[in-house]
């Protein structure tokens, strides 16, 4: 009887052994959850405040992750993918430059039959507005987009706006030809300055080296601009900011979790507070 009795607990004991040994085994697994990585945003230039405060907040969420930004006009960020560079997570200002990228978005908005996004990953982040800043105590005392239209005409404001090939600079000429203004007429007279990307338009208006600027809603907060007009619908559009994680990224999963991050209510709190209204 006593013979039995070892053998039994002998054999217990091997199966406790082996149970831990299994056990032991899935540690490395749990532990690759928490493997360094790093991840590209490329996102438009008037997320630079809010993603740079979002980052420090995903910290406590994904240690592990390190993001890293560029931030710059959507054109450029778009055709800097399209040359080979490294990116995970794409945000652009306007659907044009994320189409351009989308193998889904159809001959005419994606001529080039370009494919970097990855497909099911691509949301309408934001929504932003298109406003008319002035510099401190406004110089030229111009209050509406009327006015602006009126003194375009007279030559007598000098407007800062955004290049043919940024989305701001996009929605700006969409706001001239609500207005029946020729562009190319402006530009010859005299009457318009440019910016690569929002941020060189909002710094000339914050010199005061323009009378008017036309930006971004959260560029004129972020600023301490003074804007004393926004663009309906009518006159540019809607002002959609998509994001998705690219197919090129090394690091889709962790993309994702981070592209999902940017829909909570953590991040809502930090876009809203600037004057972004989330759409995810």
């Amino acid at each position: 009887m006593k013979k039995i009795v070892a053998m039994l607990l002998t054999f217990s004991m091997t199966l406790g052994m082996l149970a831990g040994c299994g056990s032991g085994e899935t540690k490395p697994a749990a532990e690759e959850n928490t493997e360094a990585v790093e991840l590209t945003v490329f996102a438009a230039a008037s997320m630079t405040e809010t993603l740079t405060e979002i980052a420090e907040l995903y910290k406590e969420v994904a240690p592990n992750v390190t993001l890293v930004f560029n931030f710059d006009s959507s054109g450029t960020l778009k055709t800097q993918i399209e040359e080979g560079a490294d990116c995970d997570v794409f945000i652009s200002a306007a659907p044009k430059q994320m189409n351009q990228l989308a193998s889904t978005a159809g001959e005419e908005a994606n001529p080039d039959g370009l494919d970097f996004v990855l497909q099911g990953s691509r949301i309408d982040l934001l929504e932003n507005k298109v406003v008319l800043a002035v510099p401190e105590d406004n110089p030229a005392g111009i209050t509406s987009y009327d006015g602006l239209a009126e003194g375009l005409n007279n030559g007598t404001v000098l407007l800062a706006m955004g290049n043919a090939d940024v989305p701001v600079g996009q929605y700006t000429q969409k706001i001239f030809d609500y207005y029946g203004l020729s562009e190319e007429a402006l530009a010859q007279a005299g009457c318009i300055t440019y910016g690569s990307n929002v941020k060189e338009v909002t710094t000339q208006v914050s010199e005061g080296t323009v009378d008017c600027g036309i930006i971004y809603s959260t560029d004129a907060h972020s600023a301490g601009l003074t804007v004393v007009d926004t663009a309906t619908a009518e006159m540019c559009g809607q002002v959609i900011y998509p994001a998705a994680v690219l197919n090129i990224s090394k690091n889709a999963e962790a993309a994702q979790a981070f592209l999902d991050f940017l829909t909570g209510e953590e991040a809502s709190q930090v876009f809203e507070a600037v004057g972004f209204a989330p759409l995810a």
